[in-house]
């Protein structure tokens, strides 16, 4: 067995049934934590419920911390920092002090999942990816659902008269981009012959694709396009097996053909291909000029430059007429300089944590390739839209930096033996 699988083995060794038991009560409660992450639309969600029962139930013996996952403690500390200090002159705030609350709450979450991951990253990266894909078809077969108004259910499932599926997020923007890590994780198993197959995946896979095109996210549509090529790519290119590439080449050419023909059905659609035309356009009304979202990023920046605590958490839309729609200029913005430093800091780090990891050899290599096909178009994605209290993001970036400490921990062992 290899030494990455260790800690499975560890608890599955102990000999006692209580022990067994303990084990698969703590994989039930990890599922059920992920599989609740769709439900955003209801306050307090269940997944904040969850999170404190797998706190519970992992807490004791089911967590791994790693000198590796420092960057993310402290880089994520860091921000948090920034953030409190920037909170100080608006304490009587309520929305300052609940953005504050949930940037704690949701970094808290990703050192959670990559202690989670660190310590048994096979079993628990199953289980992580299988709670997902359920949480995700559900979402995407209430989207749909809501898209189509089926049972006059269209008001509780869709955003904008019907003309955008949410499932039961409050906005399309995120609702798509939460699609993507399971559409690429069946995509993967697909690939590799793994898990459900093509027959059985076949059927959430395509609920969760149609869910991101009715979601009509322009940057949903970018990362799917985006995580798709680069896992596809990384296997290709990591991968030994001269048959393992032929069957890449081949089943890359067949989806493309049959996600063109089922794209030019869709759209044959009235209301959906003229929906899909007006979204596709780069130039929304809300984008350009002095007011729109770029003009006001830009005359935000030398503002920003000489406020060292930003202009508060969720401040920015009382100096402009929306939202920042940029993660780093909203960093410098909500959480000041020390938390707009930090959170660029922790992305180049990441970064090289994540090309670093995809490109090592061990038992972990296909679900890095996996979480990190995932997780940097994401990251890219910040430059076009808030996405810094994204739950399913924070999740990434703790699968990422867990899978990178076992990585290190199954060469350390590697390196013992020889």
């Amino acid at each position: 067995m290899s030494a990455a699988a260790l800690p499975d083995r560890t608890i599955a060794s102990r000999g006692s049934a209580w022990t067994i038991d303990a084990a698969k009560l703590q994989t039930a409660v990890l599922w059920l934590f992920v599989a609740c992450g769709s439900t955003v639309s209801i306050e307090p969600s269940p997944y904040e419920f969850m999170f404190v029962v797998a706190l519970i139930g992992l807490g004791f013996n089911g967590l791994l911390f790693h000198r590796t996952m420092i960057p993310i403690i402290v880089l994520l500390a860091a921000l948090n920092a920034g953030g409190l200090l920037s909170l100080t002159p608006y304490v009587d705030s309520s929305d300052s002090v609940s953005f504050v609350a949930i940037s704690i709450y949701i970094a808290i979450t990703a050192v959670f999942f990559a202690a989670v991951v660190a310590k048994s990253p096979l079993t628990r990266m199953t289980t992580i990816r299988s709670g997902y894909v359920a949480t995700g078809f559900i979402a995407a077969m209430l989207g749909i659902i809501g898209y189509f108004d089926i049972a006059g259910l269209g008001q509780y499932f869709t955003r904008y008269d019907n003309l955008r599926a949410t499932g039961l997020f409050k906005d399309p923007n995120v609702f798509g981009p939460f699609l993507i890590p399971p559409i690429i994780f069946l995509i993967q198993d697909i690939l590799l012959r793994r898990g459900a197959g093509v027959w059985r995946g076949g059927v959430p896979l395509l609920a969760m694709i149609l869910a991101v095109l009715l979601s009509f996210s322009r940057g949903a549509w970018g990362v799917f396009a985006f995580s798709t090529a680069l896992m596809v790519a990384l296997t290709f290119v990591t991968t030994r097996s001269a048959a393992l590439r032929q069957r890449i080449v081949l089943l890359s050419v067949v989806g493309f053909f049959l996600l063109v023909v089922a794209l030019a059905i869709a759209l044959s659609i009235p209301a959906i291909g003229n929906v899909f035309t007006d979204r596709a356009s780069l130039n929304q009304d809300y984008d350009l000029g002095e007011l729109g979202r770029f003009g006001a990023q830009l005359r935000s920046i030398p503002m920003l430059l000489e406020r060292p605590f930003g202009f508060g958490p969720m401040r920015y839309n009382l100096i402009f007429p929306t939202a920042p729609h940029e993660v780093y200029i909203n960093a410098f913005s909500a959480y000041g300089w020390l938390g707009g430093l930090s959170f660029v800091a922790f992305t180049l780090v990441t970064c090289y944590v994540g090309f670093r990891l995809v490109f090592q050899r061990s038992t972990l290599q296909l679900h890095a390739i996996a979480v990190w096909s995932c997780l940097l178009p994401q990251m890219v994605q910040g430059f076009q839209i808030d996405s810094d209290h994204w739950r399913h993001l924070y999740l990434l970036f703790g699968c990422l930096y867990g899978l990178s400490a076992a990585t290190r921990i199954e060469a350390e062992r590697d390196a013992r033996q020889v």
